[in-house]
């Protein structure tokens, strides 16, 4: 159980990381952009966040489970998984610390393809697994529009 709560904790550890470094930023700079009338609140997204971390970092245990732990195997599976956990931790110092929608927005491009790759390459593992990245590339989908959205609104900003 301990390595079930570690995978699953794992993915929290950035998420909190990036909101705490950028907590402060928020409120000052990101209110004042111009958002669709379909950005979801504050709550909903730190709510959404929870709940996405939690099943992707499950996740991630079952495939190191269904694989033996850190075998050859694993390499590619887990490395496409680590690769876009660190572009998902990356996007909010990119967005909110260095207010850069130039690089946030090639950040979440290059994160969509390696999360469409983990779950391509989780599918032959478990597809359990695999059904568990749903929710969250659905997010990211509509993270990635809100994204373009914001880079589009705000030429300034760029």
């Amino acid at each position: 159980w301990a390595y079930a709560a570690g995978f699953t904790l794992l993915p929290h550890l950035g998420g909190f990381l990036g909101w705490f470094v950028n907590r402060k930023k928020i409120p000052a700079w990101y209110e004042k952009l111009k958002k669709p009338s379909w950005c979801p609140s504050r709550k909903i997204f730190l709510l959404a966040w929870l709940i996405l971390y939690t099943g992707t970092g499950y996740a991630s245990y079952l495939i190191w489970n269904d694989l033996g732990g850190c075998s050859s195997k694993a390499i590619v599976p887990l490395g496409l998984y680590g690769a876009q956990l660190a572009l998902n931790w990356a996007w909010p110092p990119f967005f909110f610390g260095a207010q850069n929608l130039n690089m946030a927005l090639i950040d979440i491009l290059c994160l969509d393809g390696l999360a469409i790759g983990t779950l391509c390459s989780w599918y032959r593992i478990n597809k359990v697994a695999a059904l568990l990245l749903l929710p969250y590339l659905g997010w990211l989908g509509m993270a990635t529009c809100l994204t373009i959205r914001i880079w589009k609104d705000n030429p300034g900003q760029k």
